[in-house]
């Protein structure tokens, strides 16, 4: 047997073992946390008292299969299946990128910015996972909120993460970078939000292996030519969708801000403002007519 014996301790011991050349004993202590919860469907109290509990020949499998794919570089979030995104479970897989926690600071931003509204129709366009329609459906009051994504399999999860949340939301195919869905019409939209692909193929050298390797890169990359493609094509979108007080939300490179900017006003934007995460970069901005 690969522990000395079948207890949850020991499953921790097992962990911090074979992973701590890779990963600090920290993010282990998550995953091993994380992981137990999930499995044995404890919870954070339970936790506290679970290390002597004992476990059966499946769930020392299920463990070691765990650190197997943590060395293989796959994504934690990929591994369990889910992730929190702004006090949300969302279910994740191949089919999608992984939420980040700097676009929950961008779904932050428009929460706070719109909280004491109701009835508002928001279109986030490459919705991914859902993460974040299914956050602003959950936080805005009787907000009315559509998704638009190309992959169809990341439509089939966001609809899945919709359920599982409680909301309502509804996701439809479209291409952002050609014509929107017919149901989406003229000025009926109050907030227009976007996460897009936006990292030129250069920047692939620069990026982690667990990221290269899993994560779909349709919705990651752009040509090194055309760095501002989906925000061109989004802009001349929302000018079409958004109400005459409507709001444009982007998050962005955080080397492309100025570019970004000016690329705003030159389809019309007059409002604009870019915002920092909390690591000082810019990664949002804010935009109206």
């Amino acid at each position: 047997m690969f522990v000395i014996e079948n207890t949850v301790s020991a499953i921790k011991s097992y962990m911090l073992e074979r992973l701590s050349v890779f990963y600090a004993e920290r993010e282990i202590t998550y995953f091993f946390k994380k992981a137990v919860c999930q499995r044995l469907n404890l919870s954070d109290a339970d936790f506290l008292l679970a290390n002597n509990q004992r476990l059966s020949e499946s769930d020392l499998l299920y463990f070691r299969n765990i650190v197997k794919r943590l060395l293989n570089n796959e994504p934690f979030q990929y591994i369990i299946g889910e992730t929190w995104f702004y006090d949300l479970v969302i279910k994740c897989d191949k089919r999608a990128l992984i939420p980040r926690p700097e676009t929950e600071e961008l779904v932050d931003l428009i929460i706070q910015d719109h909280l004491n509204q109701s009835n508002l129709k928001v279109l986030d366009l490459c919705s991914g996972t859902g993460c974040i329609a299914i956050a602003l459906a959950k936080n805005l009051k009787n907000a009315s909120v559509i998704g638009v994504e190309l992959s169809q399999e990341a439509i089939d999860l966001a609809k899945k993460n919709a359920l599982l949340n409680h909301v309502s939301a509804s996701f439809l195919n479209g291409n952002v970078l050609e014509v929107l869905p017919l149901e989406i019409t003229p000025k009926s939209v109050d907030i227009v939000v976007s996460n897009p692909p936006y990292i030129p193929l250069k920047d692939k050298e620069k990026m982690e292996k667990n990221v290269l390797d899993f994560e779909p890169h349709m919705a990651l990359f752009v040509s090194d030519r055309e760095p501002l493609i989906f925000y061109d094509r989004i802009a001349d979108q929302a000018s079409l969708v958004l109400k005459e007080k409507g709001f444009l939300y982007l998050e962005i490179h955080e080397s492309f801000g100025v570019q970004t900017q000016d690329l705003l006003e030159n389809k019309g934007f007059k409002k604009i403002e870019i915002f920092k995460d909390l690591q000082g970069k810019d990664r949002m901005i804010k935009a109206s007519f």
